[in-house]
């Protein structure tokens, strides 16, 4: 098993993603730490590692209190002995698909706050315990928006470039101490956008002005990329286990890029 005798915590764990990767990490032999703000989702999540003979534990977390975080991790190092790996995989509703004249400050701003203030809060709460033993992994998530010119993306885009070059500045900050830093740039996740999820909200206003569903929307997502492909759940997971695990040791510092080829580094 390539994360046997780890400990991870994940923020965002009852969503799709979160989810997902604390699948995979307790598969590949980790004692996994939910967090996320519905605890009925996480212990969704917990019971089904549980069921296929894996360790998992939920607690309700607030990932944008210091204080809510700091308190949580402080618990899960003293029970577990350390903090090996750490996952920032929250969402929140944000606005996309709304040009920039008609793009109100507020809604520009919110998911730049959001997503850099609980990327600095979790990744700092983690840090200090995994300095102590001298190593660990920290993970974060970002989009295409990081790099992406286009209409309607003003907010994701930011904010996504933002979580890479606080990334790439947490790995600079933390090498020294044995800690990695790596940042995963999935494409749209077409499993994560079904239901009422909060991806799904997110793409609507675009399909719709465009006028099409959102599954349409997404195909045509797919034909834009070189394998004319979008990601999987299960592609974004077993990068994190790889990126999280010893076989990565060498890599920090960069974006794990998982957009099928629509973006070319």
């Amino acid at each position: 098993m390539l994360l046997a005798r780890q400990n991870a915590l994940i923020h965002g764990a009852g969503g799709a993603i979160g989810g997902a990767v604390a699948r995979a990490f307790a598969r590949e032999g980790a004692k996994v730490f939910l967090a996320g703000r519905t605890l009925a989702h996480l212990q969704a999540v917990a019971a089904d590692i549980e069921a296929a003979g894996g360790s998992a534990e939920a607690a309700e977390v607030d990932a944008l209190s210091a204080a809510s975080v700091d308190r949580h991790a402080d618990a899960v190092a003293q029970k577990a002995g350390g903090i090996d790996i750490a996952l920032n995989a929250i969402g929140v509703p944000h606005v996309q698909g709304r040009p920039f004249a008609e793009l109100s400050l507020a809604d520009y701003e919110y998911p730049i706050s959001v997503y850099t203030r609980s990327n600095f809060i979790t990744a700092q709460a983690v840090a200090r315990h995994m300095a102590r033993q001298g190593s660990g992994v920290i993970l974060t998530l970002s989009t295409p928006g990081a790099r992406l010119p286009g209409p309607g993306y003003m907010g994701n885009g930011v904010s996504s470039a933002a979580v890479e070059a606080l990334s790439r500045h947490l790995a600079g900050e933390l090498g020294a101490q044995g800690i990695r830093v790596v940042c995963i740039r999935p494409h749209a996740i077409p499993e994560a956008a079904a239901g009422g999820s909060h991806s799904r909200e997110v793409f609507r206003p675009t399909a719709e002005r465009a006028g099409v569903t959102v599954e349409q929307m997404l195909e045509g997502a797919a034909a834009g990329t070189l394998l004319k492909r979008l990601p999987t759940l299960d592609h974004i997971a077993n990068t994190a286990v790889f990126l999280a695990s010893g076989h990565a040791g060498a890599i920090t510092g960069t974006v794990a890029n998982l957009s099928c080829g629509f973006l070319v580094d």
